[in-house]
């Protein structure tokens, strides 16, 4: 059995998606569904069970060997909204629920894969490496995540079974829908020409750089680091940096509009905000992976076609 935890959610579901298309069936979906519209993302795909995430918590807490013959765990629930402020909520949700399923995977010598975030390098302006010295997070969801980070270092000293966390950049793709807010710029820009306004950009876009990689491409890089057995921090990334202004262009080229409405930076983002980032693959090259990514403009024409699936391009 494989448990993905965040299953119905938007990287989860793709996971679940690409072991689907590796024959493996016997998945245990860990999620909190109060926004039932999530469902729509493992509605097509093949598990064998569901469980609430605060349930399944209690049952390895209470039970270490409430599950058995589990042959990894992949651990990408979390509350990924930067805006949320509410700390005590982010670290019980996103540190201490890792932190005891970790120990729980160690325990039982059980593969343990989990989300990190680029959002841990904070105002970097040059490529990110995963080392300390580079992170510097913005707010408390970016805090949570470089915290349970520092927390796997240690563990990695002692730990038998393999832990691999991947930080992700800036992941877009299918699947995403009920992020809201928090989905990518290529979803929102998207969905405001289908409701028939300009795109919407802050004033500087073309000087916001973010490093873009398409959720498949996540995934890849996820699972071929379980099949190998590969411990240690990774970064996700493409190891390109685009503007949201060239995002913007191949979504305007798509929907062949020419209109883009420049907004002011909110105060609210100011100090807050990452305006750069560029995943340096390294350390992920070291480990025998070969990348090969989608071109952003490919990997966004792709993803835009499926929200898109009336309109001929």
């Amino acid at each position: 059995m494989v448990i993905v935890t965040g299953g119905a959610g938007f990287i989860g579901s793709n996971i679940i998606h690409s072991l689907n298309e590796k024959n493996y069936t016997d998945i245990l979906v860990v999620d909190n569904l109060n926004n039932g519209i999530k469902f729509s993302n493992i509605s097509d795909l093949h598990i064998s069970d569901y469980i609430d995430k605060e349930s399944f918590r209690m049952s390895i807490l209470t039970n270490k060997n409430f599950f058995r013959n589990v042959e990894a765990v992949f651990h990408e629930g979390a509350c990924t909204d930067t805006t949320e402020w509410n700390g005590k909520y982010m670290m019980h949700n996103n540190y201490q629920y890792s932190k005891d399923l970790l120990n729980w995977c160690i325990q039982q010598s059980i593969p343990f894969l989990y989300a990190s975030s680029a959002s841990v390098y904070g105002h970097c302006k040059d490529e990110c490496l995963e080392e300390s010295k580079y992170e510097s997070p913005l707010n408390i969801y970016s805090y949570s995540k470089m915290l349970f980070d520092h927390y796997v270092r240690k563990a990695l000293t002692t730990a038998k079974s393999p832990i691999c966390g991947c930080r992700y950049f800036n992941v877009y793709g299918e699947k995403e829908t009920h992020k809201n807010n928090m989905a990518s710029i290529i979803f929102h820009l998207n969905k405001q020409i289908q409701t028939g306004k300009d795109p919407q950009l802050f004033i500087g876009s073309h000087n916001f750089k973010r490093d873009f990689i398409y959720v498949k491409d996540a995934v890849s890089i996820k699972l071929w680091l379980w099949e190998k057995t590969i411990s240690g921090i990774f970064n996700c990334g493409s190891g390109v940096a685009t503007s949201f202004q060239e995002v913007a262009e191949i979504i305007l080229e798509f929907h062949k509009k020419n209109e883009i409405e420049y907004i002011p930076f909110p105060e609210s983002l100011k100090g807050f905000y990452q305006k750069f980032t560029k995943a340096n693959l390294t350390k992920l090259k070291k480990t025998g992976y070969v990348p090969s990514f989608k071109h952003i403009k490919i990997g966004v024409l792709e993803y835009i076609k499926s929200l898109n699936p009336t309109m001929k391009r």
